[in-house]
């Protein structure tokens, strides 16, 4: 389940919690953020459970992974799928109070979060995948507040798109050597000798999407400070990946939890301080 390594849990909530306050013009209901908060955790785990399973032939051969449970013979198949079904049981009582809506797009969410893993055996850019995985939360959102979703959802989940094949592509730059010996398809390999450019060139549609978000909805500054923030920590992020050495591109992967975090700032501070300030 990776509880140990919760930056994956904070990737999948920033987005989550963006949306909940854009949805709700800043007033979610504390319910509502609880049982997204608690679902993205159990979502999370269900992944984490699900990926070893399908990259269980493959974690032996790659330094960083050669030590999980599933890899290293510690946990049976059985015990992984008992513990994939409870966390999924678990994930899907917490979100009945919300509505048969939201309950059915929960269902799209169980098969991409289930179906990501498979994805580096035929597609050439995964993080796609996963983007559209990680930020599943951003239409469950708007289901949840408003009962349907609208422009704006899409232009946020384009956005995580882009979130995710930039921080996963800086993740995925940390394997390249061992995933091109066994054969597993990466953005890392695909890009190749671009990595760098195109994964700064995601960070920028990234931005620019979210930009294009605010303007729709009409935020000021606040909002902007925050894409500038935002904008400032993927600045630095190249300056770890640029020489595509291990450490340093390991490095700038969590650290996104930064980028995700000055975003989400930027809409609490236009949406319940601006209106305090007057």
């Amino acid at each position: 389940m990776r509880l140990d390594k919760p930056i994956g849990i904070l990737l999948l909530l920033w987005p989550t919690l963006w949306a909940l306050w854009m949805s709700s013009a800043g007033v979610p209901g504390l319910m509502l953020v609880w049982i997204f908060t608690l679902g993205t955790v159990l979502m999370r785990s269900a992944g984490c459970v699900i990926n070893d399973y399908a990259d269980r032939d493959f974690d032996p051969h790659v330094k960083r992974t050669q030590d999980r449970p599933l890899a290293a013979g510690t946990v049976t198949v059985r015990e992984a799928f008992g513990l994939f079904g409870v966390l999924v049981l678990c994930s899907f009582l917490l979100i009945v109070p919300l509505g048969r809506n939201v309950m059915l797009w929960s269902v799209a969410a169980l098969f991409l979060a289930a179906s990501y893993p498979f994805t580096k055996r035929f597609f050439a850019v995964p993080q796609a995948y996963l983007g559209v995985a990680f930020g599943f939360g951003i239409p469950m959102s708007y289901v949840a507040v408003l009962g349907q979703t609208v422009p704006i959802t899409w232009l946020l989940l384009t956005a995580n798109v882009f979130w995710a094949m930039a921080y996963d592509t800086e993740y995925a730059m940390v394997d390249r050597d061992d995933d091109l010996r066994i054969g597993i398809k990466t953005s890392a390999i695909t890009f190749g000798r671009f990595d760098v450019a195109i994964v700064m060139a995601c960070y920028a549609a990234t931005l620019g999407l979210l930009a294009w978000a605010g303007h729709l909805l009409r935020y000021g500054a606040f909002y902007y400070v925050g894409l500038a923030v935002a904008a400032a920590t993927a600045g630095y992020h190249y300056t770890l990946i640029r020489g595509r050495e291990r450490m340093p591109c390991f490095k700038a992967f969590p650290h996104n939890n930064w980028f995700g975090a000055a975003v989400f700032a930027g809409i609490v501070a236009e949406l319940n301080l601006k209106p305090l300030l007057g």
